[in-house]
């Protein structure tokens, strides 16, 4: 018979509890009864090793934690921004956790990396703050990143890969993902957060969370940026309403960015319905229908509740979508950042990093990193 694990029945609680998982949904994965799992729990009887092990895999946590005498305090290790209806959010879920920390994780990485290449701090990082001009930050951000629509004639998809690829010329880690880890069953909550910031000098991180409607991201990707230019760190929701100061400031500065607000009311339509202006507007600023209608909310030209309709109709048309997982390397490649995907590919490739320590900092089997290197390359 194999041998009892001796775990803190109250740890098997919290960290059933803190995965979102049901005593049921646990039995059926060990797989046991349901009663079985109940009395585990109650400290009646005693999980063997191989069930306790399975169990803190299950629940996405080290197996010594189910040892402890208390569970551990969990906290971001970024700001916590986000705000519903003007009050501060519930305790992040553990997907939010785990991106965050895996952003982090790979971020200092990164910042070792660079020590090796001599590389001098980013000046743009940090130059203002939230009381300086939207203006003067709004025009920094375009002079950093170089990109003007109008004369390249871009589409909102092309502005939008521009922008992205402008910011990590200028050396900005630009993650995107929908999900936690690379983990298709974990998906990350819009309703929770949009996207998130770390201000560092030589390598600052912005996470999109592409769960979100696509024509939703940019305007995300915009706050994000204007965080770094504050030198500010923090997890964000987009939240209009009642926001801090610095949530605030940042949104000002990613409408301003999009669609200059002078233009903007000179171009507003006030005689037609006022989804009649998206499109005209849209085409104009190079930028979706959307963040058309988020402008117009942020300029008292729409309620609250008439953009959240709108948002709300677009999201769930995303999320009904029936598509595939898409380009496996593709989406390797925005998870982890190009910037930092090659820096890594270099040196794995070169043999300075074994390729089972990329593949685990990338969340990318070693079989398939040199493939994904030869993409990246193209």
């Amino acid at each position: 018979m194999s041998q009892a694990a001796f775990v803190n029945p109250s740890l098997l609680t919290w960290s059933r509890e803190r995965a979102g998982l049901s005593t049921e949904q646990v039995a059926k994965k060990l797989p046991v009864k349901p009663d079985r799992v109940q009395e585990w729990e109650a400290g009646e009887t005693k999980p063997t090793f191989l069930q306790a092990q399975k169990w803190a895999s299950l629940a996405h946590i080290p197996f010594g934690f189910l040892f402890l005498q208390q569970p551990p305090v969990e906290q971001l290790p970024l700001p916590d921004l986000r705000t519903v209806g003007g009050i501060a959010a519930q305790r992040p879920s553990l997907e939010l956790l785990d991106t965050v920390r895996d952003a982090i994780r790979k971020q200092d990485w990164y910042l070792e990396y660079l020590q090796q290449q001599e590389h001098q701090p980013l000046p743009f990082v940090g130059r203002f703050n939230s009381r300086t001009q939207v203006s003067e930050v709004v025009n920094d951000i375009r002079r950093t990143l170089g990109v003007n629509p109008d004369s390249a004639r871009l589409d909102y998809d092309k502005y939008n890969r521009a922008l992205i690829d402008a910011a990590e010329q200028a050396g900005i880690l630009v993650m995107r993902s929908g999900i936690a880890l690379g983990n298709t069953h974990r998906k990350l909550e819009v309703s929770e957060f949009r996207g998130f910031a770390i201000s560092n000098a030589f390598a600052p991180v912005v996470f999109i969370n592409s769960a979100d409607a696509p024509t939703a991201r940019l305007f995300t990707l915009l706050h994000e940026l204007a965080h770094l230019w504050i030198g500010s760190s923090g997890v964000s929701d987009g939240h209009t309403a009642n926001g801090r100061d610095e949530e605030r400031f940042c949104n000002a500065v990613a409408g301003e960015f999009l669609a200059p607000e002078t233009e903007f009311r000179a171009l507003w339509n006030a005689d037609v319905n006022w989804e009649s202006n998206l499109t005209p507007l849209a085409t104009r600023f190079h930028i979706s229908k959307l963040a058309i209608g988020r402008r117009a909310l942020d300029l008292g030209y729409i309620s609250q509740a008439q953009y959240s309709a709108y948002y709300r109709a677009i999201l769930k048309a995303f999320q009904d979508e029936k598509g595939g997982a898409g380009d496996y390397y593709r989406n390797a490649t925005a998870k982890n950042s190009p910037r930092l995907s090659k820096a890594v590919l270099t040196e794995a490739m070169s043999g300075r990093m074994l390729l089972r320590d990329a593949g685990h900092l990338l969340g990318v089997q070693p079989a398939k990193l040199r493939t994904l290197a030869s993409r990246i390359t193209e």
